[in-house]
């Protein structure tokens, strides 16, 4: 039987090709979770083909959402469309905080006109609140109705990298208020 004591083994040396790889791997997660991109940004058409553009989300300001420093919230989507049926566009916009590391919440607001010329748009609607700590992915506006997929986390013990609850869910303009849905997904034992 051979000795090993002092003797480096082949496969736990680290190579610069190992950290390499590494970081890439890293970079491509850190990436890919700040990508949120949406299936229907910008604006939507109206029934007449005509483009409806609502109020730019990124002049607004949101309630609950309080961006360290001077920084200001970062769009990571939006769509348009009359969604309260009043004959003007609205923007449903998710944002959140900027951030190096980690994965921020999310808030989900629609926006309507600004009240004054030189004034912010006005948020007529909190959809999803950022102090709740979730975060809203494939969120789109198609023919005017709200969809997103929310993801959270089952306790404050869960990192934050890592939610391990999520529900598929639409809203819908209805008695004057915008209403959450929840969608039944099949298989689906977790919900937020």
């Amino acid at each position: 039987m051979q000795h090993l004591e002092g003797a480096e083994l082949p496969h736990t040396r680290f190579r610069p090709a190992h950290w390499i790889a590494t970081a890439a791997a890293l970079a491509a997660v850190v990436a890919g979770s700040a990508l949120i991109q949406p299936d229907d940004a910008g604006a939507t058409q109206a029934a007449d083909g005509k483009q409806l553009r609502g109020p730019d989300p990124s002049t607004a300001f949101y309630p609950g959402l309080r961006c360290g420093g001077e920084h200001r919230p970062q769009v990571q989507a939006q769509g348009s469309a009359d969604l309260d049926h009043d004959g003007r566009p609205e923007t449903a916009a998710v944002v959140r905080c900027p951030a190096g590391i980690g994965t921020p919440p999310s808030g989900a607001y629609i926006l309507g006109e600004p009240a004054a010329k030189d004034a912010p748009p006005r948020v007529l609607a909190t959809l999803v609140d950022p102090k709740d700590g979730m975060t809203v992915s494939h969120f789109s506006v198609r023919d005017g109705e709200i969809s997103a997929t929310i993801l959270g986390y089952s306790s404050k013990d869960v990192p934050r990298c890592c939610p391990d609850q999520q529900a598929k869910v639409k809203w819908d303009w209805n008695n004057g208020k915008f209403v959450r849905h929840v969608l039944p997904a099949p298989g689906d034992t977790a919900s937020v």
